[in-house]
């Protein structure tokens, strides 16, 4: 099973901001714990790409990079283990470098004209952002029209309420959302409640799609 497959057969994709590098393994081994095995480490804080590097060590689980916006990055990234990427916007620098480096890249689209573009550039994945503010589980309809072919992760706004209308998409292979990583609670230490929400989040994903 590929990393795109891994992840639409988890049905979410944390997205983890830390402020501590030392918190990347724990976090991963209590989300891989509570079912959850793949995460997106973003490189927002400066603790990012620690955090990554320590979280791709941790066996059973898939390290992601997230709010990767430069061919640098994308190198940086890959050095730290970095399975998986994903952008917020749709940018050719970044892509390009990625394939160079044998990653898989989910872009980020928020208009036809980009999911088009993405889909002449070989992409069947990609990252539909600020979901929620384009107008959540209907916008992604109207998107599956003109292309059923496409699979899309849903980010921005993706919340315990709403991720079961996305999965219920069949042009949805995936949410994205932070709830299950709260923020606070990791600077906390509190790794059996991460593991606990991450137990939540996954029965929620499978009840949807009919795997209880």
């Amino acid at each position: 099973m590929d990393t795109l497959e891994t992840i639409g057969r988890i049905g979410i994709v944390p997205v983890v901001v830390l402020d501590d590098p030392l918190h990347g393994a724990p976090l991963a081994e209590a989300l891989r714990d509570g079912g959850i095995g793949c995460a997106e480490f973003t490189l927002r804080t400066p603790a990012g790409l620690g955090a990554l590097r320590a979280a791709a060590a941790v066996d059973g689980f898939i390290a992601g990079a997230g709010t990767v916006l430069s061919a640098d990055q994308v190198d940086a990234v890959a050095d730290a283990g970095a399975r998986f990427l994903v952008s917020p916007g749709y940018a050719a620098g970044v892509n390009v470098r990625a394939r160079e480096r044998g990653l898989t890249m989910i872009p980020g689209i928020a208009t036809a004209t980009e999911l088009q573009r993405a889909r002449e550039d070989g992409y069947t994945h990609l990252k539909v952002f600020p979901a929620s503010a384009l107008g959540g589980p209907a916008y992604l309809d109207a998107l599956a029209g003109p292309f059923p072919d496409v699979r899309l992760l849903p980010s921005g706004g993706v919340s315990a309420d709403n991720l079961g209308d996305y999965l219920r998409r069949p042009t949805v292979f995936a949410g994205s959302g932070s709830w299950m990583v709260p923020r606070a609670q990791i600077s906390a230490g509190d790794f059996g409640a991460i593991r606990d929400l991450a137990r939540a989040c996954r029965e929620l994903c499978d009840a949807v799609r009919g795997r209880v």
